[in-house]
């Protein structure tokens, strides 16, 4: 089967990419993929613009949806008036065409989420914990999928495509540095997660390094519609990231490409190594500030951050951490040649502004001769972004005309 080709053009005054159909017999299942694509990148199209987009004829593609409208995968948006001629008739993802869940197991708590085939939560169940308890996490996860199964009635639960794992590679990592007893974390080394979410369902089960879902959630979601190669940093309890080159999120040989949080902040020189750039730049050192001046924790994720009394100190964190991100952003641009930086996290927007401004004057103080600097955009999920992306991965694996667009074996 002829693969997917993604070019990129102008469309709704901003560059968007392009999935390309062929007009080859033999290619059903491929050309439906496409418009499906195609509609997911631009939102609702009449059938002459997805023809054009699509380089399908007008005759496929009035076939294609047809058939996709019959298995309630699109529907139509009331006609386009004004123009000569006869009103066209956009044609847009049915959100109740499919669904999906994700699952999001952090260091400080748990998500799990329905997403329907509009990328949109229907539903979020959350746990809070100081240190995710593999006795207890599993049957905690075991009854939230029940209960979103339930949420959707026997008949839309046959739409259920699958469920997607956002989880850190080494969730039992860095113990002293989160205060968490050694033998509890040492346990999360020896349990498979993906198989032991597996046995609590007949879905497909996919697992994903948690930061690299938050970059499928903004490749395909987010910015990534319309920026080609980026690095995404996803600011949270320890802060990590992903990296997308030619629209494709890139693995790496062991999964952990776009690892940020784990680039030293200065040269191996004799005497103590760097410190990495997660002992500085996470939220977790923000919250260790907040606690000892005595004060709630919880600002992290709200206004409040950037507000009397927090500020003080929140400007202080700000002061460590924006300096080693535009340091890491400034090694990524010169080894990759990036478009774009995409920052995002589980703070509140205010924070997220601040902390984009606060990148910028730092990669402004770099040397650039010989380098492009990439531009530094803001996240378009939010806190969201593991579970959203996690979530994503049967979708996208049921309905992309690419199946490996984020899943592509590096090694």
């Amino acid at each position: 089967m002829e693969d997917a080709v993604f070019a990129s053009h102008a469309h709704d005054g901003g560059q968007r990419l392009r999935p390309r159909g062929s007009n080859q017999v033999g290619m059903r299942q491929f050309n439906e993929r496409v418009v499906l694509q195609a509609i997911r990148l631009h939102g609702p199209l009449p059938k002459a613009e997805i023809a054009r987009l699509t380089n399908l004829t007008a005759q496929t593609v009035q076939i294609i949806i047809a058939r996709l409208e019959a298995e309630g995968l699109v529907l139509k948006h009331a006609p386009l008036r004004g123009r000569i001629g006869q009103p066209s008739v956009p044609m847009a993802l049915n959100p109740d065409g499919a669904f999906s869940i994700g699952i999001k197991i952090g260091r400080r708590s748990l998500d799990v989420l329905l997403l329907d085939f509009a990328a949109q939560v229907r539903e979020r169940l959350t746990l809070d914990y100081d240190f995710p308890d593999p006795d207890t996490l599993f049957d905690e996860i075991r009854a939230r999928l029940k209960l979103l199964r339930k949420s959707l009635g026997p008949k839309r639960a046959q739409l259920l495509r699958g469920v997607g794992i956002a989880a850190p590679l080494s969730l039992g990592g860095w113990q002293s540095l989160l205060g968490v007893a050694p033998e509890h974390a040492a346990r999360w080394s020896a349990i498979d997660i993906e198989a032991q979410v597996q046995e609590m369902t007949q879905l497909p089960v996919a697992l994903c390094k948690d930061t690299a879902a938050a970059c499928v959630a903004e490749l395909v979601a987010g910015r990534g519609r319309s920026v080609r190669s980026f690095l995404y940093v996803f600011v949270d309890t320890f802060i990590g990231g992903g990296l997308v080159i030619d629209s494709h999120l890139r693995s790496g040989a062991t999964g952990n490409a776009g690892a940020i949080g784990s680039m030293s902040m200065g040269a191996a020189l004799q005497g103590e190594p760097p410190r990495q750039l997660l002992s500085v730049a996470s939220l977790f050192t923000l919250e260790k500030m907040y606690a000892q001046a005595g004060l709630d924790t919880g600002a992290v994720a709200d206004a409040r951050a950037m507000q009397a009394p927090w500020l003080p100190v929140t400007q202080a964190w700000l002061a460590l951490a924006a300096p080693g991100i535009a340091l890491a952003a400034h090694n990524a641009a010169a080894l990759l040649d990036l478009e774009s930086v995409i920052i995002d996290g589980s703070f509140g927007r205010e924070l997220l502004a601040a902390t984009l401004a606060q990148v910028d004057a730092a990669l402004g103080r770099y040397d650039w001769e010989g380098l492009t600097r990439p531009s530094l955009m803001a996240g378009a999920i939010g806190a969201d972004a593991r579970a959203v992306g996690g979530a994503l991965l049967p979708l996208y694996g049921s309905f992309s005309p690419d199946r490996d667009l984020f899943l592509k074996d590096d090694a």
